[in-house]
């Protein structure tokens, strides 16, 4: 996008906030760094420059603007449409691995060398895997500074910085003022008003429709793990350096999140599964024009458009809840898991609401005994197989996995179908194209439309909305008057 200088130009004279997070705008008169949608005046053309990331921008020498502030803007849309290398290594990123592993554990991970990674993202990106978890500390540690009272010695280590040092040089290259100025311009006012949680604001793209995201994650939460109150799905986190538990409420032009963490390096990493489990790095209007389309669909799409795909927190917990619910009712599933959850899962406190537990890990369940579990002899195997395989690592499912290699390795296990696997795509991978042709409920909404409604015809008839056939089905299951589909107490 960025080598597009046209397109760039129009979207910084537009203010188009579709393209923020696609690309950055630096401007050599001023030195700094802006979203397309900064509300100041665009500079001369001749006075603009482009960057595919902040880091890059950053590394040009380049300070982020004050009032738009960039690196606050939705992650690239790429970064979980596309399963390439440098689409798998930005996931990663986001989530941390860089900080805790450095750039060989993200290398060892992808299964490349760190030199290969380090050509790629520089190639694609403009900057390297350092700078890239570089840029994301910063802005780690921009919250911390503006939305708790913590001391900056503590900030500086939760933010991932090595020292007090290189986390002051970093807050003031890349804001051009001191961790301390900068609380200052932040005001009191954006303190968490509950101690030992932070309130953050998570941007979107516009539209967003939340209730069949908010619905989903509400209808299937799992007692103990997952409840709706006040207006807010919460759940718990099981997170690299402890746990915390997450309350997300969506408003008109961004999620509230309020995150409470045992251990505050985690911070980073709960903000990118929570962007993550909402699908808030989407770019709503790229699915909806190509799913409008079709005129079966278009009405769908002009009645509530903006849909996002519900997906997890925690790729192994999904694969679990999956086969789980293999074959039997909402509740059904969710009492199976909730009955895993209290007999393996590790219990946490939680002053605020009803949350008990974190879902059990696949080397926790590694051992429960099959002939506990109330279901089926074969769907027992079936949960005990995927269990196993998670749990040796032969089956990994997280944000840098291989899609095409754990589809493959999903099918290969015994009683995991083609249902199971398309769902998990969808949900726990992140593939926007992932499809459920044999799923009832989308049948019935398909037949209803007039599409058709057999699998191989419509496998044949969802051609035309790839690359985002898990957005359609969205738009079709949305057809049901399910809970599922309806914002709690709509």
């Amino acid at each position: 996008m960025h080598t597009d200088t046209e397109r760039c130009l129009r979207a910084v004279q537009s203010k188009d906030a579709r393209f923020d997070g696609w690309f950055y705008t630096a401007v050599l008169t001023t030195g700094i760094y802006c979203r397309p949608s900064c509300p100041v005046v665009p500079p001369k053309p001749r006075n603009m420059r482009f960057y595919p990331s902040a880091a890059a921008a950053q590394q040009a020498g380049f300070r982020a603007c004050k009032r738009c502030r960039p690196d606050a803007s939705p992650g690239s849309p790429q970064w979980n449409e596309r399963a390439d290398l440098v689409a798998r290594a930005m996931r990663l990123i986001a989530d941390g691995i860089v900080d805790r592993e450095g750039v060989p554990g993200l290398a060892a991970r992808l299964g490349y060398s760190p030199r290969q990674i380090e050509r790629q993202l520089r190639a694609e990106l403009g900057a390297g895997p350092l700078a890239l978890a570089r840029a994301q500390r910063a802005q780690t540690a921009r919250l911390l500074i503006e939305t708790t009272a913590l001391p900056m010695a503590e900030i500086a280590f939760a933010a991932g910085f090595a020292s007090i040092r290189s986390f002051n040089e970093t807050v003031r290259e890349v804001f051009a003022l001191s961790p301390t100025e900068l609380r200052g311009r932040a005001g009191p006012g954006t303190r968490a008003a509950t101690p030992g949680t932070l309130a953050l604001r998570l941007p979107f793209r516009q539209p967003l429709n939340p209730d069949n995201l908010f619905g989903h994650l509400a209808a299937t939460a799992v007692p103990g793990v997952e409840e709706w109150r006040d207006g807010a799905y919460r759940r718990t986190l099981a997170l690299p350096y402890g746990h915390g538990i997450a309350a997300l409420a969506p408003r008109p032009d961004h999620i509230d999140c309020r995150l409470s963490l045992t251990d505050l390096r985690d911070l980073a990493g709960a903000i990118a599964r929570c962007r993550r489990m909402l699908d808030l790095d989407a770019d709503p209007e790229a699915v909806d024009d190509v799913l409008r389309a079709d005129p079966q669909l278009a009405p769908l799409v002009d009645k509530a458009p903006g849909r996002r795909v519900p997906r997890t927190a925690d790729p192994d917990e999904f694969a679990v809840r999956a086969v789980l619910g293999q074959q039997v009712s909402t509740a059904a599933a969710r009492t199976h898991a909730g009955r895993l959850v209290r007999a393996h899962g590790r219990p946490v406190d939680d002053p605020g609401g009803g949350l008990t537990h974190l879902f059990p890990t696949a080397t926790a369940l590694a051992g429960l005994d099959p002939e506990s579990l109330a279901m089926p002899r074969t769907r027992r195997a079936t949960l005990t197989g995927v269990i196993d395989a998670l749990a040796t690592g032969t089956l990994q499912l997280g944000v840098g996995s291989d899609r095409d290699e754990a589809r493959a390795r999903l099918a290969a296990l015994p009683g995991v179908g083609p249902w199971t696997v398309e769902c998990i795509a969808m949900r726990a991978l992140g593939d926007p194209d992932a499809f459920t042709p044999t799923d009832l409920g989308l049948r019935r909404a398909a037949a209803g439309l007039g599409l058709p409604a057999t699998p191989a015809a419509l496998i044949r008839h969802s051609a035309r909305w790839r690359p985002w056939r898990a957005y359609a089905v969205q738009y079709l299951w949305a057809t049901d008057d399910h809970p599922i589909n309806h914002l709690p107490g709509n």
